[in-house]
């Protein structure tokens, strides 16, 4: 299977089950974290400034667009939250995994 970043989301999601969650959790590489009993993923994003913050953000909605799947995003002068969780499923998909990645890998640049 490919990695993460590389996959695209699928509208057939399904709810995942706590060991496939602990296991796709492995594979992300930032610091998120699990809330709402395994039915969330969020992740705080720190910034020099107000710039950097929108301009992080404006790429996390790029592929919220490309993907079809949207995070919740709150966010001040030099950090956002990115919280992942499928709404038709009642919790965690592998969208919510696979757009994590994704946004991973714009922080890294």
């Amino acid at each position: 299977m490919p990695e993460l970043s590389q996959q695209q989301c699928q509208r057939d999601a399904s709810l995942l089950d706590d060991s496939e969650i602990d296991a796709l959790m492995q594979e992300l590489h930032g610091d998120w974290r699990l809330e709402d009993n395994n039915r969330a993923i969020t992740r705080r994003f720190r910034f020099d400034n107000y710039y950097q913050t929108v301009a992080f953000i404006n790429a996390a909605v790029q592929i919220a667009h490309k993907q079809d799947h949207h995070p919740d995003i709150s966010f001040g002068y030099n950090q956002c939250v990115v919280r992942y969780s499928t709404h038709s499923v009642g919790g965690l998909s592998l969208n919510d995994f696979i757009c994590a990645a994704k946004i991973d890998l714009i922080n890294a640049l």
